[in-house]
């Protein structure tokens, strides 16, 4: 990408922070664990190793939106080509359709939410297949924070009481991370020494003991005493993925996404309605542009609730098909530039989580995402090892005939998503934009913003965002969201509400943009983080 444009270096928006230019960089959410990802460079380790010590030092200094217990997915580009990583588990073996028929919806807490997880899993097969340092130098850092303790912010404090009164009758999680009834305070010392002896064994072992040792019998045993169906069984058949990854060509960029069952092919199915109109004479930030991604992001919703599950029991309707360029002109046909309409699937065939990227200068660079889904995850938390466990299960369906129905073995519809945008087959940006369903959306409005508008990094991140709602009607804006598009929103007939300041529910961006002579690398205002270099 060229940075010789003058529109490449303006910043537009509030939050007035500058990107960082160096040849290698690390982008979290987190400082104390962009440090970390900056330790491992400086001892010779790549972007793999310093995005790896900046995840595991996440779950400990970020406990609130990921953890141990969670599941991962990565996009890596090796300095030659693209690799794809599907580290997300599976449902316990017992989980038949007949146990949920209790239910009207999977819980979103407790033991029936909670998924075999496979981020363990991905940092070892990360560490194994492109790493240059020893896998238990990577957990230093977190090991140092979890044992000695880490000052905890403002903004980690504010997520974290949001989800205590909801979690402290879940299985563990007081002691683990509610002791005094409540989150730590801002500035207050947090330790986690049962997280620290767990980590120091998946260090030692890495990654073993966690699917097929002490600490998997600690996951079972948890689950037999207090209702869970998970055993050892179902962690020990745990297996990351390597996968291509899927794209689609937008403008002069291709954005490659981890396929079903994830949500990423709902930004690739957007784009693709969107190549069929001019955005860029449009106008950035004008209500015509929001209403036309709005448009098609609802579309491609309608689809992805209807047709994405895990990729082996999409048989009806495949990703391929969902991304046929004939069937996206189509989509697009059904867009008013002029009035909202109500979404709904077609027919194909015609008969809280964390984000992070790290780059190096010799070309690598990583795009990884690890949660537990919704904040904390299910709340239940192994007695004595920090491990809090995801809800990832509730990403299933119960209606009967339906792809993502649940099922023994079956993995469930999946928000989490890394993106990767190529420019003439070269890398051009590693990011993501994490925050439940609101991935998808911010991967589309990041991309546009980049091959529409030539904005930089941080000015496409620092951008206010619109969010479609889980209605897939209502449409809510951040508080500096323009006026006029605002106005021209409703006009269409759009539902618009405009969130208060500080609200976190419109994702959180992480950004390395390869350049010239090295990368530009963003970290969004919306959180505590900044991106480091060297």
């Amino acid at each position: 990408m060229s940075t010789d444009s003058s529109a490449f270096w303006q910043f537009p928006y509030t939050s007035q922070r500058m990107p960082l230019l160096a040849r290698n960089v690390v982008s979290t959410s987190q400082p104390l664990a962009s440090a970390a990802g900056l330790l491992m460079l400086a001892r010779g380790g790549n972007a793999v190793d310093a995005a790896l010590a900046t995840a595991i030092t996440l779950t400990v200094v970020e406990p609130c939106m990921n953890g141990i217990g969670g599941d991962a997915f990565a996009i890596i580009w090796d300095g030659q080509r693209m690799h794809g990583l599907n580290a997300s588990g599976r449902a316990p073996k017992r989980w038949t359709p007949e146990h949920f028929s209790k239910y009207d919806a999977v819980p979103l807490r407790g033991w029936d939410s909670v998924t075999v997880p496979g981020t363990v899993s991905a940092w070892r097969a990360l560490s194994d297949r492109f790493g240059k340092l020893p896998f238990a130098d990577l957990f230093e850092p977190a090991l140092r924070h979890a044992r000695d303790g880490f000052m905890v912010s403002h903004t980690v404090h504010r997520q974290w009481q949001a989800q205590v009164a909801e979690l402290l009758p879940q299985p563990g999680y007081r002691e683990a991370f509610a002791p005094q009834g409540r989150a730590p305070l801002p500035g207050e010392l947090f330790r986690s020494p049962g997280q620290a002896k767990t980590l120091e064994r998946i260090a030692a072992t890495k990654g073993d003991d966690f699917y097929h040792g002490e600490l998997a019998k600690a996951i079972a045993d948890h689950a037999r005493n207090t209702g869970g169906l998970i055993d050892e069984a179902d962690l020990a058949a745990h297996q990351a993925d390597w996968v291509d990854p899927i794209s689609v060509r937008y403008r002069d960029v291709e954005l490659h996404e981890i396929g079903p069952s994830g949500q990423g092919i709902g930004a690739l199915m957007a784009l693709g309605m969107l190549e069929h109109f001019d955005l860029k004479a449009a106008g950035l930030d004008s209500a015509l542009t929001q209403h036309l991604q709005i448009e098609a992001m609802k579309l491609a919703f309608a689809d992805l609730h209807e047709y994405v599950a895990d990729p082996d029991a999409m048989r009806d309707v495949t990703a391929a098909d969902l991304l046929k360029p004939a069937y996206l002109k189509q989509r697009a046909s059904l867009i008013d530039p002029h009035h909202a309409a109500a979404a709904r699937p077609g027919s194909p065939h015609n008969g809280g989580t964390v984000y992070l990227t790290a780059a190096d200068e010799n070309g690598m660079m990583v795009s990884f995402i690890q949660s537990n889904f919704k904040g904390f995850g299910s709340g239940v938390v192994v007695p004595g090892t920090g491990i809090a466990l995801h809800n990832r299960g509730s990403g299933f369906s119960l209606k009967a005939g339906h792809p993502n129905q649940v099922a023994p073995g079956k993995r469930p519809f999946h928000t989490i998503i890394p993106g990767f945008l190529t420019q003439g087959g070269a890398p051009l940006m590693s990011f993501g934009v994490m925050g439940g369903s609101m991935q998808a959306q911010g991967h589309l409005q990041v991309t546009a913003r980049v091959a529409d508008h030539g904005q930089n990094p941080q000015a496409a991140s620092d951008a206010p965002r619109w969010r479609v709602m889980d209605d897939n009607v209502t449409i809510a804006v951040e508080w500096n969201f323009p006026q006029e598009a605002i106005e021209g929103l409703i006009a269409r007939g759009h539902v618009v509400q405009v969130a208060a300041r500080f609200n976190t529910e419109f994702g959180c961006a992480q950004m390395a943009m390869k350049v010239e002579n090295g990368y530009v690398a963003a970290s969004d205002h919306r959180k505590d983080g900044y991106p480091v270099g060297m």
